[in-house]
């Protein structure tokens, strides 16, 4: 299923968030959030999201600048300003309370978010869980590299070759392939005019201090964490996902076979109740 429709909305400190909420309060079970990462949105987490509501509230949301929320000329959208308004979501959920501690499940840029604002701003969570999260330095291809130099120079470029660019972009976080009508769904938020150099104005923002800044932290964490990591991720390579899982007390590393950086698309199922397992 593609239809995805989020259909709150939320003013923030850097723009206005679109979010929604699956499924019912489960008594005893802990809500849970899902974070995105780059260049995505919640829509990579239809599926997954939807198995998890099952006995239980699901948030999910697109961070300022992504997917369906707002895109505009001089947006922060840094990952150090994602985490101000994560922890202002928090907030207006009523995720704060020891009784209301969130399980958070973060994808790519979206576990750096989530790291952030449990080690920097105190952000109290049941249960943490990383896919192929960005958190250790180096990260960031080449591709990404060049893009973020040179926004200016990459934002006139004519729509189609963008749209190119983008898609050929978008295509290679998976190993086995994306459905056509996913790719488009990915895709399509950064081929408006707006979208375009909301494309670019994200990359160039976004850098390795922003990690530096809580990876010498990790072994703070004590909250139970899972790290899942496709075997076949070409952006951030397993050995990340080995290295990570030393770093945290405890941390489980569940690998996915087959999978690439988008193990929501590539392996559904399996990230899904991995998840749910790990949920409780």
């Amino acid at each position: 299923m593609t239809e995805w429709v989020l259909d709150r909305t939320f003013r923030s400190a850097s723009g206005e968030v679109r979010w929604a909420v699956l499924g019912e309060d489960g008594g005893a079970a802990a809500p849970v959030v899902l974070l995105h990462g780059t260049p995505f949105s919640s829509f990579v987490w239809r599926g997954v999201a939807r198995a998890l509501a099952e006995g239980r509230q699901v948030y999910v949301w697109d961070m300022p600048g992504y997917g369906a929320s707002e895109m505009r000329d001089g947006q922060d959208v840094t990952l150090a300003a994602q985490t101000a308004v994560f922890m202002e979501l928090l907030a207006h959920w009523g995720l704060t309370g020891p009784d209301r501690r969130p399980v958070v499940v973060a994808h790519d840029f979206g576990g750096c978010v989530a790291l952030r604002a449990h080690l920097l701003h105190g952000a109290q969570y049941a249960r943490l869980a990383l896919v192929d999260p960005v958190a250790l330095a180096p990260w960031g291809s080449p591709t990404y590299r060049l893009l973020g130099a040179h926004p200016e120079v990459f934002g006139r470029l004519p729509r189609e070759l963008h749209r190119a660019l983008v898609r050929e972009y978008v295509s290679s976080c998976s190993h086995p392939g994306l459905r056509p009508d996913v790719l488009d769904r990915l895709v399509a938020p950064w081929c408006t005019e707006r979208g375009q150099s909301a494309f670019y104005r994200q990359i160039e923002q976004n850098d390795q201090r922003f990690t530096d800044e809580v990876a010498g932290r990790y072994g703070e964490i004590a909250v139970p964490v899972l790290i899942c990591w496709g075997t076949e991720d070409t952006w951030i390579p397993v050995a990340k996902g080995r290295e990570l899982a030393s770093r945290i007390p405890g941390a489980r590393l569940r690998l996915i076979e087959g999978a690439g950086h988008l193990a929501q698309e590539d392996a559904p199922g399996e990230l899904a109740v991995a998840l749910r397992e790990f949920a409780g």
